[in-house]
């Protein structure tokens, strides 16, 4: 580890890192309000475009083919040209395609400016935790990237509600709700002024004074708050430095898929393609099935905003269990409990015991969210961190563009069973590989994992 590693190492959780907490979590709280409101806004198009089930699959899929491209792109340029650039860049392209998106007429110009508007969101999804991760001690890292992820929920209740209130209520109301989706724009000021770029990073570059800047700065801060500063750790200074060896594109797709990381990259593409095939199969349709239920679309999208809002429980619980029992725990955790709920799913007959199936649902898959968000740029070392971050939610979000188009053809000949059955299945095999192959990181800092099992290929502990 270098001097500068263990001087991050010894800050406390200060007044700078609830602003990056608030700035990043912002940001994942307008990326999920225009994924869920896609949702909401699809049994309304339905019936105003005549739409099949078949294109409606499409449409619910359109954001995560655009999710897969602007995770792969973001991941990738995060590495070679910076964390902060890459992540005000996906919010401008996200919030213009969504105003598009409200404007148009057709239900193929709808399926474009979706896939735009994915590509900003996933670009800036995926680059938000690394990023800021790496200004994180290790004591709080975990409970930090977690509530970070946690923020998520609020986007989804956020839609929830707004379309519960605005959709049903004016002929054109999703129009609106989609329009309102696009005003995050205005956090670019905030951005642009306060956000620092990655001091891991920049000395991973060799921009040794930029880096050394921005620490003294956390310093300062934290020290103007009556903070004291121990000195950094002597065993966080004869750990190993990590490498400054600069990357290239074929050279970090290389490393990832190296002797030394490749079980890991594996491991976080089972993750990732598992829970988001999950989740999506279930967030993305419930209003749609519900409907095709019998219920009215006041009523779906009522039940839908008590599921949403389980979410937020879900989400906190897992990023304090993140430090308690660790980030590879709580996501083996929750996706079991996560595919128990799914699998209860499949054999409800009311609409209380949908709702209450629903509603545990939502608590423990949106909990796995914040143990992977927290576990997987910890996993990967410093040069290659968004690239293997982004690569491997790249191949979730193939989960997330598949599960609706096959939602759409299994409804229809299996119903609730079958979806949720396919649900429970795809949760067991996810977690099994991150139990088989996942690594240790609570407690430890991100040169520790790094030097330690992760660079040696050493099995999990």
């Amino acid at each position: 580890m270098t001097m500068l590693s263990a001087r991050i190492e010894r800050i406390p959780y200060s007044g700078f890192h609830w602003k990056l907490l608030l700035m990043g979590g912002f940001g994942y709280a307008f990326d999920a309000m225009d994924a869920a409101m896609v949702s909401f806004v699809l049994p309304v198009l339905k019936t105003e475009w005549n739409l099949s089930s078949v294109q409606l699959g499409v449409l619910a899929s359109a954001n995560f083919i655009g999710y897969f491209f602007g995770a792969l792109l973001s991941g990738t340029l995060g590495d070679l040209i910076g964390r902060k650039r890459i992540m005000m860049s996906a919010l401008v392209i996200y919030c213009i395609a969504s105003l598009a998106s409200a404007l148009v007429n057709s239900w193929e110009h709808f399926l474009a400016f979706r896939i735009f508007a994915g590509a900003g969101a996933g670009a800036e999804s995926v680059i938000i935790a690394p990023y800021l991760s790496e200004f994180v001690a290790r004591r709080y890292r975990g409970a930090f990237t977690g509530a970070l992820a946690g923020f998520f929920s609020f986007g989804f209740v956020a839609a929830a509600l707004l379309s519960y209130l605005i959709v049903p209520a004016f002929e054109e109301g999703w129009r609106y709700v989609l329009l309102i989706t696009a005003t995050p724009v205005v956090m670019l000021l905030w951005w642009r002024r306060s956000l620092p770029e990655s001091p891991r990073w920049l000395e991973s570059q060799g921009r040794n004074e930029e880096a050394e800047a921005i620490v003294a700065r956390m310093e300062s801060e934290a020290l103007r708050r009556g903070i004291s500063l121990p000195a950094p750790a002597q065993e966080d200074i004869d750990a190993p430095a990590p490498s400054k060896e600069r990357g290239g594109l074929v050279k970090n797709y290389g490393v990832l898929l190296g002797a030394k990381l490749r079980r890991i990259t594996f491991m976080t593409w089972a993750m990732w393609l598992s829970i988001t095939f999950a989740y999506y199969s279930f967030f993305t349709w419930i209003p749609s099935l519900l409907v095709q239920n019998g219920m009215t679309i006041t009523k779906s999208f009522g039940y839908s905003l008590v599921m949403f809002i389980a979410q937020v429980p879900g989400y906190f619980s897992a990023a304090w269990l993140n430090e308690r029992i660790g980030r590879r725990a709580t996501i083996v955790s929750y996706m079991l409990c996560g595919g128990a709920c799914a699998l209860g799913m499949a054999f409800t007959q009311t609409d209380m015991q949908i709702m209450v199936a629903g509603v545990l649902l939502s608590f423990f898959m949106n909990g796995v969210y914040a143990g992977v968000y927290a576990y997987t740029p910890e996993v990967f070392p410093t040069q290659v961190r968004t690239t293997g971050a982004g690569l491997a939610s790249a191949i979730g979000r193939l989960g997330g563009i598949a599960a609706p188009i096959l939602v759409g053809y299994v409804y229809p000949a299996f119903g609730f069973a079958g979806v949720f059955g396919m649900t429970t299945a795809v949760l067991l095999l996810g977690s099994a590989a991150v139990l088989v192959f996942g690594v240790r990181t609570k407690g430890r800092s991100l040169e520790e994992i790094t030097a330690g099992e992760v660079s040696h290929g050493q099995g999990a502990h």
